[in-house]
């Protein structure tokens, strides 16, 4: 137990000192951008007194260490400003749409990771066959197309000419679970295609290395079947790297939504980033990407620590 949790902590280690290079990263990009912010948002009208003043306002006379250390700390609060661009609180302009995001993601989440496995032990199943080739071929297909590109198709299949679902993914909160689920129907069907592939694939490799192991041979020799031996004996023991890619493609799903949510217009996070940078209101594009980058790096940390944990080799040596 004391080298697992030696393992962890270090990975923790690891994933705090990530998360704050990324935010001196995400700071010293927004020192880079050209032109005085102050300027460009109040306009070339602007007298100098006024420009001076917001300056101040924005703390943008201060030096950037003394400002990164104070919207670093604000941050760590929850304390993330006020918009630029209408003056309200951050806090409650991202709450409600990085609970869409989650939303989307946890919806794809449901389908694509079930259905993922699925295909991968189909696969290993019935290796070489027909069933084995078409899968691989079909999602490597789906994978290898950009996102916006299978958006632009279901949307033109499913929306326009059989008119099944709406081509743009417009959600509230007064609407009903059902009402959510079908608005989002596209863009959680081209998230599952576009992830489906890395689960399916990962599974059906694991599962064929373990399949090669001695004591799948024993299970072969006793006459279990085939499919009781994958599903009781290989695929236990295929969880650790299974799990990983799982997580690692939900950190996708969370992180990943930005061109698939301005293609459908979709009120999630990615949608407010996109937005933010077109009018230029750097606290909230700060706060998104500081916040899409600890959700990555927590969802990366949670596949190794989870990854650790259920390695069998690693749980036989405490």
């Amino acid at each position: 137990m004391n080298n697992i949790s030696s393992m962890i902590a270090k990975r923790m280690g690891l994933g705090f000192a990530t998360i704050i290079v990324i935010s001196v990263l995400i700071f010293l990009g927004v020192e880079a951008l050209p032109g005085d912010l102050a300027e460009a948002i109040l306009g070339q009208q602007a007298t100098p007194e006024t420009v001076e003043a917001f300056r101040k306002e924005l703390k943008l006379d201060l030096p950037p260490h003394v400002r990164y250390f104070s919207w670093l700390g604000d941050f760590l609060r929850g304390d993330f400003g006020n918009s630029l661009a209408n003056g309200r609180p951050i806090t409650g302009l991202i709450g409600w749409r990085l609970s869409n995001t989650l939303f989307l993601a946890a919806s794809t989440a449901v389908v694509a990771v079930p259905l993922a496995i699925l295909l991968g032990m189909l696969a290993a199943l019935y290796r070489d066959t027909w069933f084995d080739r078409l899968v691989s071929v079909s999602t490597l297909s789906a994978v290898s197309l950009p996102e916006f590109f299978v958006a632009y198709v279901l949307i033109a299949v499913l929306s326009v000419r059989l008119g099944l679902f709406p081509s743009i993914s417009s959600i509230s909160d007064e609407m009903s679970l059902g009402e959510k689920i079908h608005g989002i129907m596209l863009p959680c069907l081209t998230l599952t295609l576009v992830s489906l592939a890395h689960i399916m694939r990962m599974t059906r490799a694991t599962i064929i290395n373990v399949l090669n192991s001695p004591f799948i041979e024993m299970a072969r020799l006793k006459g279990i079947r085939q499919s009781r031996i994958i599903i009781r004996h290989a695929f236990p023991n295929a969880l650790s790297p299974i799990i990983n890619v799982v997580v690692l493609n939900l950190a996708y799903l969370v992180v990943g939504v930005v061109v698939v949510e301005v293609v459908f217009v979709y009120p999630g996070l990615g949608q407010l980033l996109v937005d933010s940078v077109s009018k230029r209101d750097i606290p909230v594009v700060q706060a998104s990407g500081l916040i899409f980058a600890c959700t990555y790096v927590f969802l990366n940390l949670l596949a190794d620590v989870l990854a650790i944990i259920a390695n069998p080799r690693l749980r036989s040596e405490t």
